[in-house]
């Protein structure tokens, strides 16, 4: 089991739910119910399941876990191309979260391969 609390990649997917929270309080009302909340629920998956699969007894279903994780974060690269396109986020602010993102997916690739 592992102490979730201490990992970096679920310190790192908090810090990113806060900023796509941020980001998505300036979308459009009309948006609360699309891709607000497409962005948020997956942007809270991402740490959710780091926690929940730390808690497992076994490194493979902790893997199973991480995997859930990179699901959400592909999905949440998707929606913020489709918010970009939308003009709902400009290119510094695409930039600023792909780069975060893709630390996130990086770091959670490399952890999951150690546990197999």
């Amino acid at each position: 089991m592992h102490r979730f609390k201490d990992l970096e990649i679920w310190k790192k997917s908090r810090e990113f739910c806060a900023k796509i929270y941020t980001v998505t309080s300036r979308y459009p009302e009309t948006e609360k119910f699309g891709l607000t909340n497409q962005l948020r629920r997956a942007s809270v998956s991402i740490p959710s399941n780091i926690a929940e699969g730390s808690s497992r007894k076994s490194n493979k279903d902790f893997s199973r876990f991480l995997q859930m994780t990179l699901g959400s974060a592909y999905e949440i690269e998707t929606q913020l191309l489709i918010s970009y396109d939308l003009n709902f986020i400009n290119q510094a602010e695409l930039d600023e979260l792909y780069k975060d993102l893709e630390s996130i997916i990086k770091m959670t690739s490399k952890f999951n391969a150690t546990l197999k």
